[in-house]
């Protein structure tokens, strides 16, 4: 593409792709001067150039600039970034139906969900926590929401694929990172707002403010917000949003409510009300935050133009989503199940579905830790959780990076008072500690990582089998 077509009056030559990365650069790349939290791009300019590339642009004043090599200065790099991705790759999002999650917790299930009945219409991509996913075509993803760069690009290749609607979890990082300032979405779903994040944006206000972005500027005015309106923010989404506002939830009047909510581990029905009609739904999902996670995507799906009937008939077979809310059934006589749990908000409805799940003279089981270098204010939340909803817990390593794990598990401990507890480093020996001593109809809850196929140490990303995996094979060797 010719650089006069990503920046008004620059030369016409020919640039070969984007890049802020000065490592990854190559011959006559733009290089964008991003600055981070912990580098800033323009101390890297004369990398970048020695590796190829053809165009600079800046934001700071740059004293020595060398011949051959464009200069073009910006006062938001970023911005610019977004901007130049979203016309190098032919404007992506705007060839396909966007469907753009935010909350703290659902979003994963509610864009699986999208997908998986949308593509019984059209072809219908995925990008988030779990994975890029579209056609025949599995990455695993770094981040929630992708740089601007790689989305758009992923974008790119979903519609040279012939997807037609995208799902995309769009995460606070994101949205305050100007992650998707290129993207105008058709459809924006809020799941919910609890505490979380408060390691990156400060405060909740900030947290909260990032996600507004979305439905004041991100969303198509032509387009629709999706809202729960049983969520303490629906107001105040409601009163920013750009697009018409509709509503979900149980507790309250809403466009999409469930009612005569009937449910059992391994399914749930309720009457759907819309425009006055009442409609029966049999889903293979449980838990109740999960019928909020079901609206959500029923009134996506149906305001996008998805038939009630279609819809519908697709709510009984849902795949199982990777990771969150998995049953793991290897023929115990106890119930494992893993979650990615790992917010306040997001243990303790975990735990409340495992009590609801666990009889009376049975115990619930939960193996977890807490992140280290994130927010140390929920560790000991954690543990006042468990305290209250659980007959035992054993205390592992979670993503401990360069924190000792044992201090971790010492701050959940100080929230619990009279379940009984043991710590366990190795997380693999504590799923097995568990599922070796559980006994029938146990529940065991695996929460915080799901499937995640790693673990971040004091030595960086390490791999890590997935509590899934590791639930199977204890069973199988443990309990065969």
């Amino acid at each position: 593409m010719r650089l006069s077509k990503l920046f008004k009056n620059a030369p016409t030559v020919n640039v070969s792709g984007l890049c802020f990365d000065s490592r990854k650069v190559k011959p006559d790349n733009v290089y964008f001067c991003l600055p981070g939290l912990t580098f800033d791009g323009h101390d890297f300019i004369d990398d970048a150039i020695k590796n190829g590339a053809i165009c600079i642009v800046h934001s700071r004043e740059i004293e020595k600039k060398q011949n051959g090599v464009i200069y073009i200065k910006v006062s938001d790099v970023n911005a610019a970034m977004n901007q130049c991705a979203r016309l190098f790759y032919g404007r992506p999002s705007d060839k396909m139906t966007m469907f753009g999650i935010t909350g703290t917790n659902g979003k994963s299930t509610i864009a699986n969900i999208i997908r998986s009945i949308m593509n019984e219409v059209e072809p219908c991509g995925y990008i988030g926590t779990i994975a890029i996913e579209y056609g025949d075509v599995k990455l695993m993803p770094d981040l929630t929401t992708p740089d601007a760069l790689f989305l758009q690009s992923k974008l790119a290749d979903m519609v040279n694929a012939g997807m037609k609607a995208c799902a995309l979890e769009v995460s606070s990082h994101g949205l305050s990172q100007g992650r998707v300032d290129g993207i105008n979405f058709n459809v924006a779903v809020f799941t919910n707002f609890t505490y979380d994040h408060l390691d990156f944006h400060g405060t909740l206000e900030n947290y909260f403010d990032a996600k507004c972005i979305l439905f004041k500027d991100r969303v198509r005015s032509d387009g629709v917000s999706i809202l729960n309106i049983d969520d303490k923010k629906f107001e105040a989404l409601k009163s920013i949003s750009k697009a018409p506002v509709i509503s979900y939830g149980i507790d309250h009047e809403a466009d999409y409510r469930a009612i005569n909510i009937q449910m059992d581990s391994n399914s749930t029905h309720f009457d759907l009300v819309y425009q006055g009609k009442a409609y029966s739904v049999m889903t293979n999902l449980v838990a109740t935050y999960n019928i909020y996670n079901l609206l959500a995507a029923i009134a996506a799906l149906h305001e996008s133009g998805v038939s009630m009937d279609t819809i519908l008939s697709a709510c009984s077979h849902l795949p199982q989503v990777e990771g969150r809310l998995e049953q793991i059934k290897e023929g115990q006589s106890f119930n494992v199940i893993v979650d990615f749990a790992h917010t306040p908000d997001g243990m303790e409805k975990m735990m409340q579905f495992g009590r609801m799940i666990t009889p009376d003279n049975s115990d619930l089981i939960a193996v977890f830790g807490s992140a280290g270098k994130r927010d140390v204010a929920k560790r000991k939340v954690f543990g006042e959780l468990a305290d209250k909803y659980c007959d035992y817990v054993i205390l592992t390593e979670d993503d401990p990076r360069d924190e000792d794990p044992k201090e971790i598990a010492d701050m959940i401990k100080e929230g619990i008072k009279n379940t009984a507890n043991i710590y366990i480093e190795d997380r693999y020996e504590a799923i097995r500690q568990a599922i070796e001593n559980a006994k029938e109809n146990d529940t065991i809850l695996l929460l915080g990582k799901g499937d995640e196929a790693f673990i971040y140490r004091e030595e960086g990303r390490a791999p890590w089998i997935g509590d899934d995996k590791a639930a199977r094979e204890c069973i199988q060797k443990y309990r065969k």
